[in-house]
């Protein structure tokens, strides 16, 4: 057999378009391209000559820019670590999942918090009623902390923390657990998030406000450098970006600007860069747009070697870019629920491909409800796959090369680069959090994307396409929240008994003093009076004197929605309706004098406002008179705003499973203060086995994920109306 070598040229790439034209709608190859949601152009077909100028195309892993990876063998040497992010009810129940986790092929320890200890107050405080054991574990001490991890030797297993507004007394608390275990500091592995700047722009578990968040930042990185040496001092995240609505190049380029931040908020502490830069982490969300994710991943290592250069960081290690991943939440659906594993098994694939250092996969039923054992094991089991059937291990960076991976990688940094400018310019990104610049932009690509998902232009399986005509229910697993408060009230009133009142609180005000004066290190006084068995809502307190409790503004963003409904490509049935309804919402106020009102509120301590915000964002659009509540509001504030505003409903958006408690309480204010004529809706993530409880409660409509928001709409509209009636 003859074989004839083939030279790409000018002349055979013409006659590929001219082949291609025959095929592509209405005759126009460009009508193939893909443009992504960060604005970048993706062609259906690439060749040499899109790599031909690319400056680090021949790069090799482990070098820099560390394109290609932060180490030189990747996992052909070593896989990466494989992580089971989990937390609920109390530490004694977290603690059992943990060891069978590890028993199972887990390989480090993911802890989440739930939401009371996240916000720093104690589980009897009653602003966390509906809080205390739901998404994620009861932390009030370090009597917790102790029982969170018995029997898991922390001198052999990693801990990642996902912790920011407490943080200082979490980390001490786990500090102290170690040493009441034997395990001296310098012994400790893991990482804590510690990433506060983006929880002003997306999950809002904030404390205190930005400047003295700030402060509090360098103090652990100032103590974990000079004393936790194994320990990664902060992991900065994007991943709550993406899942609260930023594209990829958002979420690369705001990531990267607030690790840019933290260097320099270290350094003006005196410290050298090259001190505690290689402790430094990243932590990216692995979506379903799978060649974007790769790119990104890769992209960053690029862009981070380039800060770092700036910095005139030398050691290796300051420069590369080292990350642990987690697929994609938000992409999880309610609807046809098993169709989950398909998506996170793709997303996961997609975080090995771009070179994560471990990896979270999530649990199919997270949409509806916390994961059980079942689902969980699925979800550890996917990456046990992959690393051990698939082969992938074996070839390090094998997307290397590709003309289209190569130039999309490019194409990212520079895309990401572009936006770290402009944000340089405004001063910062402390500075852009600040202004609300960086939040609104993040909500506005939410909103776009969630029109698009509505009118159907982009396809979700089974929610908006190939929908089952019937549900069947899945297991779900439910937190009695009662209990596990009632058993967390009563070991804070041992504690608080047993212990040295007198040096408990002489530790707490050396904080407060510490915290007011600037001097002294944060940390360093927070493991002290944790060692006194000082508790976190105490130490939080103690801060708070001096720092004072953040407060979020409830700006949003307007018109997006409705012109990426309104932007000529929605055809048929979408449109219609789209326009049917605004139509309705019209003749309402002609009839009424006054357009529908409706309240989007958020109740308890729970701060994922995507949907809220998305939502209140298209009602709006669409015609409706929308308020937003004030995150962390309590059923009798948000009942008080209701009436003052004299709306005539209410929509609780809930993702953080304390629908059972705060929707039947936000009801019965209303009716306690002569308002049950306001009615009330729920949107989130809710298990179909609660609707009958919340339909008994009086609420008037559930809409769980996947709900297209004008049906939504409509209903709501057609429930005020009966309520008129």
């Amino acid at each position: 057999m003859s074989s004839q070598s083939f030279e790409f040229n000018a002349s055979n790439l013409e006659a590929w378009q001219k082949a291609a034209v025959k095929s592509a709608p209405g005759g126009d190859v460009n009508a193939l391209n893909w443009k992504t949601p960060d604005g970048i152009v993706v062609k259906p077909l690439y060749t040499a000559e899109d790599t031909a100028n690319l400056p680090y195309a021949n790069t090799l892993p482990g070098f820099e820019p560390f394109l290609r990876g932060p180490q030189a063998t990747m996992y052909a040497v070593r896989p990466w670590t494989i992580r089971q992010y989990a937390g609920f009810s109390t530490a004694e129940e977290s603690n059992a999942f943990y060891r069978k986790a590890l028993a199972a092929g887990g390989q480090g320890v993911s802890v989440a918090f739930d939401l009371a200890t996240h916000r720093g107050y104690d589980s009897d405080h009653p602003r966390v009623t509906g809080d205390v054991g739901k998404a994620g574990v009861a932390i009030d001490s370090v009597e917790d902390m102790k029982i969170l991890f018995d029997q898991i030797p922390l001198d052999k297993v990693s801990v990642s923390m996902t912790m920011n507004g407490a943080v200082l007394p979490v980390l001490a608390g786990y500090v102290v657990a170690a040493e009441e275990q034997g395990v001296s500091q310098d012994k400790l592995s893991g990482t804590i998030q510690n990433d506060i700047l983006k929880e002003f722009m997306v999950r809002n578990t904030y404390i205190y406000p930005p400047e003295p968040s700030m402060k509090i930042i360098g103090d652990i990185i100032e103590y974990t450098a000079k004393n936790m040496p194994k320990f990664n001092s902060i992991s900065i995240s994007g991943y709550h970006m993406q899942e609260a609505g930023a594209n990829q190049a958002l979420e690369m380029a705001f990531t990267l600007a607030d690790g840019k931040e933290y260097v320099k908020t270290a350094i003006a502490k005196g410290m050298d860069v090259d001190e505690f830069a290689g402790r430094l982490s990243f932590f990216w969300a692995v979506g379903m747009n799978f060649y974007l994710e790769i790119a990104k991943m890769r992209a960053a290592r690029l862009l981070w070697c380039r800060i770092m250069k700036g910095f005139d960081a030398k050691n290796p290690k300051s420069l590369m870019l080292r990350t642990h991943s987690q697929t994609s939440g938000w992409s999880l659906t309610e609807q046809d629920p098993y169709n989950n594993v398909v998506r996170t098994t793709i997303e996961a694939m997609a975080a090995v491909f771009g070179g994560t250092q471990s990896l979270h996969t999530n649990s199919f039923d997270e949409a509806i409800a916390l994961p059980t054992e079942f689902s969980s094991r699925i979800a550890r089991n996917t990456q046990l796959i992959i690393q051990e059937e698939t082969h992938i291990t074996n070839v390090i960076d094998p997307w290397a090369g590709s003309y289209m991976m190569e130039s999309l990688t490019q194409e990212m940094a520079d895309k990401a680069w572009a936006i770290i400018e402009e944000v340089e310019a405004m001063g910062g990104m402390t500075k852009a959090v600040g202004s609300g610049w960086a939040k609104l932009k993040i909500e506005a690509a939410a909103a776009e994307k969630q029109a698009r998902i509505d009118s159907g232009k982009d396809v979700i399986v089974g929610v908006n396409k190939y929908k089952l005509a019937k549900e069947d229910p899945i297991e779900t697993l439910s937190i009695d929240n009662v209990r596990v408060r009632d058993g967390q009230i009563e070991r804070l009133a041992k504690i608080r008994a047993t212990r040295d009142s007198a040096k408990v609180q002489a530790a707490l005000d050396a904080l407060s003093a510490s915290a007011e004066s600037g001097q002294g290190n944060l940390l360093d006084l927070s493991i002290q009076a944790v060692r006194l068995r000082a508790t976190v809502g105490e130490i939080s307190d103690a801060l708070e004197k001096a720092f004072g409790r953040h407060r979020a503004d409830t700006q949003k963003v307007t018109g997006v929605y409705a012109a990426a409904y309104d932007d000529g490509e929605n055809v048929g049935d979408t449109m219609e309706y789209w326009n049917a309804l605004k139509a309705d919402i019209a003749a309402f106020a002609d009839a009424q004098g006054r357009r529908p009102r409706v309240m989007i509120s958020k109740l308890g301590q729970d701060g994922h406002d995507r949907g809220a915000k998305v939502v209140a964002t298209a009602f709006a659009d669409l015609g409706f008179d929308v308020d937003m509540g004030p995150l962390f509001q309590t059923p009798e504030e948000c009942a008080r705003q209701a009436i003052e505003n004299d709306v005539h409903a209410v929509g609780v958006s809930t993702l953080a499973a304390g629908h059972k408690t705060l929707v039947p309480a936000i009801i019965a204010e209303l009716k306690k203060q002569g308002a049950d004529d306001i009615i009330v809706f729920v949107g989130g993530v809710i298990p179909r086995q609660d609707y009958d409880m919340l339909y008994e409660a009086g609420v008037k409509g559930i809409y769980g994920p996947g709900t297209p928001i004008p049906v939504s709409g409509k209903d709501v509209l057609e429930q005020i109306k009966k309520a008129l009636a």
